[in-house]
């Protein structure tokens, strides 16, 4: 098993640096530090190494984020992207697993979000660049037989992420006593998804590559593609979310409520239903178990 990682410095090293530490003690793994926008770099690789299945994981994330630094979602996402999915099927991978985002959904309201609702209108760079990913992917399913699967996640959460999302930001201003950011007044709807239930639906996508023939959401029905989502199927309230968190750090909040942000949804809501019928996946952590298992994991690694 291979990973690769450029290591850029979008948030803390020290906590990038620490998750490699832990992978590195499992049997098998290796680690390569390379930028996937780097297309001899990706070339090279690609010569020098086997490759079984491909889970494609690497971005630059964050939506706000993208409305300071376009150009860096530019040559991830895009670049990025498309020097891999060149690569793969010039060296006939078994099948292609990439992550896109709940994102692409932008202002949709109607709810549950299904793989099959229009996805045309983003509201922010980061979800452009995904939506250009599942279109990319359709052309080399479609012209090259590559067996692509795109994962629509929905608001991951848990130990070891990343600390500009949401729990992080709280847990980190609750207990230093400083006022937390509310966004939209708190009428936020989110479907946060557990970490444990992300990583079981990716390895059970992993080990059902679509094959060609009608079904699923490939844009001409014969092209060896899909589009899933994976989220919790449960929306939770930010008030909600942060009324846990209170409850798990023994704490009250200071809430500062502010307006939508740009490139920001109100709500997000997946139905799940295509990947369990393919897959058996389903949720299976609730809000509160979550979240306390992520308390338990920041005390711990933060010594607070």
């Amino acid at each position: 098993m291979l990973g690769i990682d450029n290591l850029n410095p979008f948030y803390n090293e020290g906590l990038k640096d620490a998750r490699l530490q832990m992978l590195q003690k499992t049997a098998g793994f290796e680690f390569i530090q390379g930028d996937i926008a780097d297309l001899a770099w990706v070339q090279d690789l690609f010569a020098r190494q086997e490759f079984g299945p491909i889970i494609h994981l690497a971005a630059q994330a964050g939506v706000r984020y993208s409305l300071e630094n376009p150009h860096l979602y530019v040559q991830s996402n895009i670049v990025g992207f498309v020097n891999l999915l060149e690569s793969a099927y010039k060296r006939k991978t078994p099948h292609f697993v990439f992550a896109s985002s709940s994102s692409v959904y932008g202002t949709n309201t109607k709810v549950p979000f299904t793989e099959k609702d229009n996805v045309d209108h983003p509201v922010s760079l980061y979800a452009a660049t995904k939506k250009s990913n599942e279109l990319m992917a359709h052309v080399y399913a479609h012209l090259y037989a590559l067996p692509l699967t795109g994962l629509r996640f929905f608001t991951v959460y848990g130990p070891w992420g990343r600390p500009d999302m949401a729990l992080f930001k709280f847990c980190k201003s609750i207990l230093a006593g400083t006022p937390i950011e509310v966004f939209n007044h708190g009428k936020m709807l989110r479907d946060f998804t557990y970490i444990d239930d992300v990583v079981e639906g990716v390895v059970r996508t992993m080990e059902a590559p679509p094959a060609q023939g009608p079904g699923g959401s490939s844009g001409d029905g014969f092209a060896p593609y899909r589009i899933y989502n994976i989220g919790n199927n449960e929306p939770v309230e930010l008030t909600r979310l942060i009324a846990i968190l209170e409850q798990k750090l023994g704490r009250k909040a200071m809430q500062k409520f502010l307006p939508m942000q740009p490139g920001d949804v109100s709500t997000t809501y997946a139905d799940v239903d295509e990947l369990s019928r393919v897959t058996g996946y389903r949720p299976h952590t609730p809000i509160e178990a979550g979240v306390d298992r992520f308390v338990q994991w920041y005390r711990e690694y933060y010594r607070v």
